[in-house]
């Protein structure tokens, strides 16, 4: 007889229930035996078991097995394993936020993210220093043993996983491969997807270098836009710090940048982000934002989310890996920039 624990499909029919918390998921986890009781539950007693009311329209149990039997069975075929909350390689600071993910899909080597980490963001429409700050930041914190997260997107998330995957190839050609750190992509889909497609050769190289692939979401799960906000947040809560290497008014990395904040987090600004490249290009984006706000495709937040916010609210500006070292180690504060009689402020 299978066991609770052994019960891969159950758990995997939980994780599926969008409409529950993370606390609610681990309540139902713990009143069930196996996935055929799940199905059999109405919404009732769904409701009745977390103890809240559900939309009685959200909920088909059957449809659920189905999906999570999908998943299954395309774990086995690419040899995609899982961390449940109570395993001790789910990452700690990721627990501790929340509505933590229920489990954790990965690919590779998932003990790199109980080393020191660092998460690593920026936009897809980088600069030229842009590309070299990421690159050099990840190369420098994975050759000092840290676990670069990103989220393998085009641009500067690419970069940096590029910076830590070269750091560890030339740890092994040196024979110290065994202090050298990984890195970490967390996807906006299932793990057995790669996103963007362009990305599957740096995706078997970050597996091929000892790091890991990961995601909240089932295998067979696709790619939609809102999944890349709300896997944004897993990026931010890996690490004790996140930089943002650069971010044009509404960029995806600010939304990051904000999730690591409410997570009372560091947030640093790598100094690309203020480079005359990255003010240009931020001119362009700003100008572009104007337009859809005006006409209704576009927030007023989105656009007034830019970097300097951030930096009146304390966050310090970085120059490379060495400088991040320095500043964690700083009094809060140390780096804060207080604005000029013009009202702008003054970066370097």
């Amino acid at each position: 007889m299978v066991s609770k624990q052994d019960d891969i499909q159950l758990s995997l029919c939980i994780a599926e229930i969008s409409f529950l918390t993370f606390n609610e998921k681990n309540t139902l986890w713990k009143n069930l035996d196996n996935s055929e009781a799940l199905a059999l539950l109405s919404i009732d007693d769904i409701s009745r078991i977390v103890g809240r009311q559900c939309r009685s329209d959200i909920w088909d149990g059957r449809n659920n097995l189905k999906h999570a039997e999908y998943a299954y069975r395309i774990m086995k075929a690419y040899n995609i394993r899982t961390l449940s909350c109570e395993n001790a390689l789910y990452p700690a600071l990721l627990r501790e936020t929340v509505n933590a993910p229920f489990l954790l899909f990965y690919r590779g080597n998932a003990e790199c993210l109980a080393e020191r980490t660092v998460s690593v963001v920026g936009t897809r429409q980088m600069t030229h220093e842009g590309r070299h700050a990421a690159f050099s930041f990840a190369y420098d914190a994975s050759k000092d043993g840290v676990t670069v997260v990103s989220g393998l997107a085009a641009g500067i998330d690419g970069e940096a996983h590029s910076g830590a995957v070269e750091a560890w190839f030339d740890a092994v050609e040196a024979g110290s491969a065994g202090t050298c750190g990984k890195t970490a992509a967390v996807l906006p889909c299932g793990v057995d997807t790669i996103a963007p497609a362009k990305h599957k050769r740096l995706a078997g190289r970050i597996l091929a270098a000892d790091g890991c692939i990961l995601s909240e979401y089932l295998p067979g799960t696709p790619v939609e836009s809102w999944r890349f906000v709300h896997r944004n947040r897993i990026i931010a809560a890996l690490s004790p710090a996140t930089v943002v290497v650069e971010a044009p008014p509404g960029s995806g990395a600010l939304i990051t940048a904000a999730y690591a904040a409410d997570y009372s987090r560091d947030v640093m600004f790598h100094e690309a982000a203020f480079s005359g490249g990255a003010a240009a290009l931020s001119a362009q984006v700003k100008k572009k934002l104007e337009h859809e706000y005006a006409a209704g495709r576009a927030s007023k937040g989105k656009i007034e989310n830019i970097p300097e916010k951030y930096l009146e609210d304390g966050a310090p500006v970085i120059k490379d890996y060495a400088d991040y070292c320095k500043c964690l180690t700083e009094l809060p504060g140390m780096r804060s920039r207080q604005k000029n009689k013009d009202g702008q402020l003054p970066l370097f």
